[in-house]
């Protein structure tokens, strides 16, 4: 059995909040190494790879949230948290929009972060509830999905790799073909986070996947809506008629 910690990059420019953190979430048995810009968190993830980034999003010179949006352009999936003093529910969505796997808002206890984190790592793994990696590759349009690499494949030959929020709501999906899934269960096999935000947070993976796989995806057909309800994964052409 592997017992090596996990290892963090804690990334915040305020020094006491950055040494407190390291220190607590070091006394839970993880591997820390801390830095107070992004600039440095970029130079340095490909020297030593983390396990996932708790990232402030107002940090000098590049903000948390053009770093996330960075890596998630060139298709890290690193888990992310981010950090944030502002609380406005646009500034939260456009963090989940950019691909973080989580969001928390200061002021908030080192205990509540380390909670966030373990979860984070939970569903960055074998995620209750979805396909595990033996489940079928799945045609979707131009792509395949493909469970085993969490990846979607164009018959180009693109390849992008989902987050874990994109990976457990497409799984679902296409596990349940013609049947309606409602936000809620989305939200359970995807274990987001954030009371205020949940229906929301599904809304936005799934306007993320629907750009991948939807020819146009404001007229979606294999990922459609299901008024007041949730979405419906679609195999073939045929619509939902318009509420």
């Amino acid at each position: 059995m592997d017992t090596t910690p996990h290892h963090l990059f804690v990334v915040e420019d305020d020094p006491a909040m950055r040494d407190m953190l390291s220190a607590y979430l070091e006394r839970q048995g993880l591997s820390v190494t801390a830095m107070a810009s992004a600039e440095e968190m970029m130079r340095r993830i490909h020297r030593r790879r983390p396990d996932l980034i708790v990232l402030d999003v107002m940090l000098p010179g590049e903000s948390g949230i053009d770093a996330c949006r960075r890596l998630r352009a060139e298709g890290d999936r690193v888990p992310i948290i981010l950090l944030t003093a502002r609380t406005e529910e646009v500034d939260r969505v456009l963090g989940l929009e950019m691909g973080a796997d989580d969001y928390l808002g200061k002021p908030f206890s080192a205990r509540e972060l380390l909670a966030r984190i373990r979860a984070v790592l939970r569903r960055s793994g074998t995620l209750p509830g979805v396909p595990l990696a033996g489940e079928r590759e799945v045609r979707i349009g131009a792509h395949t999905f493909v469970p085993a690499t969490r990846s979607l494949h164009a018959v180009d030959g693109e390849l992008r790799v989902l987050s874990t929020v994109e990976y457990s709501i497409l799984a679902e999906l296409v596990a349940n073909p013609q049947v309606p899934i409602s936000r809620e269960r989305l939200l359970s096999v995807s274990h987001t986070r954030g009371e205020e935000l949940l229906a929301r947070t599904a809304d936005v993976a799934v306007m993320r996947l629907r750009k991948i796989v939807e020819p146009d995806p404001a007229m979606p057909r294999y990922i459609q809506t299901v008024r007041g309800h949730g979405y419906m994964f679609v195999p073939h052409l045929q619509r939902l008629a318009a509420a």
